[in-house]
């Protein structure tokens, strides 16, 4: 019984890779790199490191893909919703040097992005 649960979401896992488009798993490997690596630098600083309302007191246990992956399958966005959502980001980044996109900010970072781009593209 559990076997076939397991293969059923293995199943559709493979649906949705095959159906999600490029830029989702593209913005998810960059934001999985870019995430990972300010983990590993701002390890020392953590309680000296500016605090924000997307901060979470411990790491969510989705990954990024998985979360891109939710997102795209219920939000119902454009493509273009996520390349948007990804330029929010860049320019949070450079705005808000003090406030890396790290493990703890990444996913509350990622859905507010999108909603936002999804307000700014898709609605009329």
């Amino acid at each position: 019984m559990a076997a076939q649960i397991d293969q059923k979401i293995i199943q559709e896992q493979d649906t949705m890779a095959e159906i999600m488009p490029d830029v989702i798993t593209a913005m998810s490997s960059l934001l999985q790199r870019v995430s990972e690596t300010n983990d590993d630098l701002s390890r020392p600083f953590r309680e000296h490191q500016m605090m924000s309302a997307f901060n979470a007191l411990t790491k969510p246990s989705i990954s990024i893909r998985s979360y891109m992956e939710r997102i795209f399958k219920y939000a119902n966005c454009s493509d273009s919703c996520y390349i948007v959502a990804y330029i929010y980001l860049e320019r949070f980044i450079q705005k808000q040097p003090y406030l890396p996109i790290d493990s703890f900010n990444v996913h509350r970072l990622i859905i507010t992005s999108v909603l936002v781009s999804a307000k700014f593209m898709d609605d009329l």
